[in-house]
């Protein structure tokens, strides 16, 4: 059971005021987290000692110490400071702005989470009007660093648009002084020389989708009259030695690749692994399948039980650490997040992860047709009939409009940790978040229900099986964990602020 304490209540007579707190067990052990995230993992003997009353120990008593479980020797100075810095960037506004530049694409996906069109539906093509209103809302954020994510359908399939998005974007934030970056997201099947040297020339981060082995990947990604491995992983390997040419530094830039979980996945964790590590890559992101766009129509072929997923995970996590202690380096991303979060004082801003989450004060979505949306997922469920989330039209928007919208107030409120009845409770509050659109799709309410949630369930078991590692104490372990948490930033991306 996970309980918060209030702040100075004396659990069971005991004389020692403890700050608010909340528990778990996990493994033989009982977790406890304070508000601003320390923890601390006691014997089922010590935690009835703690709530049962009495003098404390010395020893359990100079531990709680440390880890600020007690009132009156807490400085509420610093812990304030933590407080802000890990939730500073809910000062600044949405900082990412996913553009639709097309919803065309040449693969055919069995999980296709971007509803695509076939490659003539030159129709769903975003115009250069509409990407110049995208760009000029973007850049009208309160947020002084900005991330404009080209997305899909296939983006190079409008491979010009892209680039005149980019060439504008350049030009106008000459009047804006904003730092600037841009990311493709793409299957790199119609990528050619020509392209690359553009996106290279204007430091593009180029992200990609390896779904593991050549066969498992073209099991589930289609591409008419060729392979969509054998593409992937030849401009990956071409783009990596283009950064190598550059001199960047190899270890920070490489193609980004991510996976979608299937059910299909599950029975390959250790090949999955090692199809990334050989192509380089030093980052997987475990991700389970989304319930949006044409997934939700092939979830029953496709989807997974979470208790199975959860089981994928530790396998092919327990192998990246044992590549790990082998001098390999490669890490999982949704570990990176949560340990980022469990181990410094530092929050990553995963959009999906943090409370209140992203939709609308942390992104914003533009479809090809200049439609607004709170966050892609929504942008995904319109694709699907339901356009719940859609806060907006270019050219008439207004980006105060858009961020007073009542959509967006609902979703902040959904997504703040302290008002779901089951979150406020959960030994997990310090680290973790919800997205109220995967509520909704799944379970009908934007506060849905998390003891009935898989969102809850996957994130939760991957808390304790990191908290499981942690307690372990094994110095080897804990050092790789450590190391997962190191967030180097790759500037090479970055356009400067160059205010006119």
């Amino acid at each position: 059971m996970t309980v918060q304490f209030a702040a100075g209540t004396s659990l069971g007579g005991t004389s020692k005021d403890l700050v608010p707190i909340r528990f778990r067990q996990v493994g033989e052990k009982i977790l406890l987290t304070n508000p601003w995230g320390d923890w601390i993992a006691l014997t089922p003997q010590e935690f009835d000692e703690l709530r049962n009353g009495g003098t404390l120990g010395h020893e359990l008593e100079a531990r709680l110490h440390a880890r600020n479980f007690l009132r009156p020797n807490a400085r509420q100075d610093a812990l304030m400071a933590r407080l802000q810095n890990k939730n500073r960037a809910l000062d600044a506004g949405p900082n990412l702005h996913i553009l639709i530049v097309t919803l065309r694409c040449n693969e055919t996906c069995v999980y296709c989470h971007a509803s695509r069109a076939e490659m003539d539906r030159v129709d769903t093509d975003m115009s250069t009007a509409t990407a110049e209103r995208s760009v000029d809302m973007a850049l009208s954020s309160t947020s002084p660093s900005i991330t404009i994510e080209f997305q899909g359908g296939e983006p190079l399939a409008n491979f010009a648009v892209m680039r005149h998005a980019i060439e504008y974007a350049l030009a106008r934030n000459r009047s804006y002084g904003k730092t600037l970056d841009f990311t493709l997201i793409s299957n790199l099947a119609l990528m050619d020389d020509e392209k690359l040297e553009y996106l290279v020339d204007r430091k593009v981060q180029i992200c990609t989708s390896v779904d593991g082995p050549a066969a498992l990947h073209d099991k589930q990604r289609k591409l008419v009259g060729g392979s969509a491995h054998t593409e992937a992983v030849k401009w990956i390997r071409r783009i990596n030695e283009r950064y190598e040419a550059m001199g960047l530094d190899p270890t920070l830039y490489r193609v980004e690749a991510l996976l979608t979980t299937t059910r299909e996945s599950l029975r390959y964790p250790k090949e999955i692994v090692d199809a990334y590590v050989g192509l380089g890559c030093r980052a997987l992101f475990l991700r389970p399948v989304d319930p949006f766009g044409f997934a939700a129509k092939t979830g029953g072929r496709v989807g997974m039980e979470k208790d199975d997923y959860l089981e994928f995970y530790t396998t092919a996590v327990d192998y990246m650490l044992d590549l790990n202690r082998q001098g390999i380096q490669v890490l999982e991303r949704y570990a990176g997040i949560f340990l980022t979060k469990i181990l410094t004082d530092t929050d990553p801003n995963f959009l999906d992860i943090r409370s209140p989450c992203g939709a609308g004060i942390g992104q914003l979505a533009y479809n090809y047709d200049g439609t607004i949306f709170t966050c892609d997922e929504g942008r995904m469920l319109a694709a699907s009939g339901d356009a719940a989330f859609q806060i907006g039209t270019l050219p008439s928007a207004r980006y105060r409009d858009l961020m007073k919208h009542e959509t967006v107030r609902a979703l902040a409120l959904a997504s703040n940790l302290d008002t779901q009845p089951d979150c406020v409770n959960c030994v997990y509050r310090p680290y973790c978040g919800i997205c109220p659109v995967y509520n909704y799709a799944t379970q009908g309410s934007i506060h849905g229900r998390m003891r009935d949630s898989g969102w809850c369930r996957v994130h939760k078991g991957i808390q304790d099986y990191l908290f499981k590692k942690l307690i372990a104490d094994d110095p080897g372990t804990v050092e790789i964990l450590r190391r997962w948490t190191t967030a180097r930033e790759r500037t090479h991306y970055v356009h400067a602020a160059a205010a006119s």
